[in-house]
């Protein structure tokens, strides 16, 4: 069984899985997400509640060394409960993260407006279970596992079943759709040259979670300008969508990654950009 991460006593350390594409001295950013993500859901309030807002600040470099997290309940009430978390490395605080826990309630009457979406699932099933590589989807073409193919300039999905986060520790389904969010700069920012931003932040809205271990993310919008793009995806699963995923990335564009030629040089072929 692979995994992103192994824990040793209050310390998590990154397998090869997790060193991003940027700097080998630096774990990516979808690893970061998934530990904020699993230290948050530590205090969850349990069953009638969702995770409906995620929100990670990536400011510092995340180190591949021992990782440690702190959190806090901010707010715990009836219908809204609030916690933030940190990775600290170095006596410095690297990354930041929020959730806000909304309690589960009778849809209001009426009907509302709601886009009209196309949101394609591979007909072929991952199971996650050996680090299986996500599959891609670039405008009309089929899903495939090159990355190569999928370099280009056209809309893109990305599907995945993750393994493990923590060694011998089944992933949650919160956990996944964290972890998956900071993918919205590799679906929305990666074009014919490869990806050319480094996202700054990442934040998942649920209305609900995914229901078994697939997540899909489709890109929806990118805008970019003065080296800054805000990039949003829809994040959904076999029974449709669960919300959406908006990253903020800054220009690195004199260390673009190359994904067609990076993955070749991966175990395991999804390098995370955060």
């Amino acid at each position: 069984m692979v995994a992103f991460f192994t824990k040793v006593d209050d310390y998590y350390l990154a397998t090869e899985m997790m060193v991003s594409p940027w700097a080998a001295n630096q774990i990516g950013g979808t690893g970061v997400c998934g530990l904020l993500a699993r230290e948050l859901e530590g205090h969850s309030p349990g069953v009638g509640f969702i995770p409906a807002r995620f929100t990670v600040d990536l400011f510092r470099p995340v180190l591949n060394e021992p990782i440690r997290l702190r959190s806090e309940v901010v707010r715990d009430g009836n219908r809204v409960r609030v916690i933030d978390a940190t990775i600290v490395q170095r006596d410095q605080v690297r990354a930041r993260a929020s959730v806000m826990y909304l309690t589960v309630a009778e849809q209001p009457p009426g009907e509302v407006w709601q886009a009209t979406r196309e949101l394609p699932v591979p007909e072929q099933r991952l199971m996650g279970v050996h680090g299986d590589p996500p599959l891609f989807k670039s405008g009309e073409l089929e899903w495939t596992g090159d990355f190569a193919a999928s370099q280009n300039g056209e809309r893109k999905c990305v599907w995945h079943n993750l393994p493990e986060l923590v060694e011998g520790e089944p992933i949650t389904a919160f956990q996944r759709a964290g972890f998956i969010g900071d993918s919205t700069n590799l679906v929305c920012n990666w074009g014919t040259e490869g990806v050319g931003y480094i996202n700054t932040d990442v934040t998942v809205t649920l209305s609900r979670l995914p229901a078994g271990a697939e997540v899909g993310l489709r890109a929806l919008d990118q805008v970019a300008a003065n080296g800054i793009a805000v990039a949003t995806a829809t994040m959904y699963d076999r029974s449709g969508p669960l919300g959406t995923c908006i990253v903020t990335g800054i220009s690195n564009a004199r260390r673009q990654v190359d994904l067609a030629a990076f993955a070749d040089e991966r175990s395991f072929p999804e390098p995370s950009l955060g």
